[in-house]
């Protein structure tokens, strides 16, 4: 969709609603085109997720599965979970892991069933990736696998971006709060959970987040002081149509999936019928008039 594509929709007087999904900066212009015309809007617009892993979680389980969160889809994911935080206690071993598990990832053609990575979606894409890599690297990232072009026999000069784990990541850093939108995963050592949920929530995003641990009762109550709309314990990418999928902060406004969407496409009427026939029933009328006798 262009452009003008889309700045027409969002303004015109005939479109009585917009459900956008896509970056937050594009969002935040069809809002203000829609208040032209105060027409109802929901969007589902970037995320940066944080996967807090605490100090007794199952590190083999983590390292699959916060791979899976980040790299699905060569990382083109709005609810990817791009930012690993790490309890020190674990975090030389549970990088190692995943170091290892990266380098078996086989990039390819995505529509053969060997393939575990696609290239990402155009050259221009590649590009920005390309840029936010020589960012974290220029802040004091290390990035300790990946962090670069891949090339892919039989399809050279295409775009692809080999899966980058960064290292020495600091909240603060670029990687850290902008959306990629690519292969790259930005890990964050930090020392209490108190600091753990910090950093998670030091964000202008919402959309997800998610809690790796073996005591549950502990995740359950890291995930409560979340700020996303979606938050995974032990999984991530799981959607189930039947519960609500929203974003908080800038990462969206209103909601899909659930019944609550409904309402999203729906407006309340409220219609009162008089069946009486009697005139005092009239508010008007009994304000105006003398009591009835």
């Amino acid at each position: 969709m262009t452009a003008s594509t889309w700045a027409r929709l969002a303004s015109h007087p005939d479109v009585d609603k917009i459900a956008f999904t896509g970056s937050t900066a594009i969002g935040r212009e069809i809002m203000k085109l829609a208040a032209g015309t105060v027409k109802k809007v929901s969007l589902e617009l970037g995320g940066k997720g944080a996967q807090v892993v605490l100090p007794d979680a199952d590190l083999d389980i983590v390292a699959d599965g916060a791979l899976f969160g980040c790299m699905l889809y060569s990382g083109q994911i709005c609810v990817s979970g791009t930012r690993l935080l790490v309890h020190e206690s674990i975090h030389d071993e549970l990088v190692a892991k995943m170091v290892a598990r990266v380098k078996t990832i086989k990039l390819g053609d995505p529509a053969d069933f060997d393939t575990d990575m696609g290239p990402v979606i155009s050259r221009k894409q590649r590009d920005k990736i390309l840029g936010y890599l020589e960012s974290g690297k220029a802040a004091g990232a290390t990035a300790v696998v990946g962090g670069g072009l891949a090339e892919v026999e039989g399809f050279e000069g295409g775009h692809w971006i080999a899966p980058t784990i960064f290292t020495g990541v600091t909240n603060d850093m670029q990687i850290a709060r902008e959306e990629i939108f690519g292969p790259v995963l930005s890990v964050i050592k930090y020392s209490t959970v108190e600091e753990a949920i910090a950093i998670a929530n030091d964000t202008e995003y919402g959309l997800s987040a998610g809690v790796w641990s073996t005591d549950l009762e502990e995740a359950g109550e890291v995930a409560q002081r979340l700020q996303a709309g979606t938050i995974w314990v032990n999984n991530w990418h799981m959607l189930d149509v039947e519960m609500p999928f929203s974003g908080w902060k800038q990462s969206g406004v209103g909601g899909e999936l659930g019944p609550q969407s409904f309402d999203e496409y729906t407006i309340s009427q409220h219609v009162h019928v008089d069946l009486s026939t009697k005139l005092e029933r009239h508010v008007f009328d009994v304000l105006l008039s003398e009591p009835p006798e």
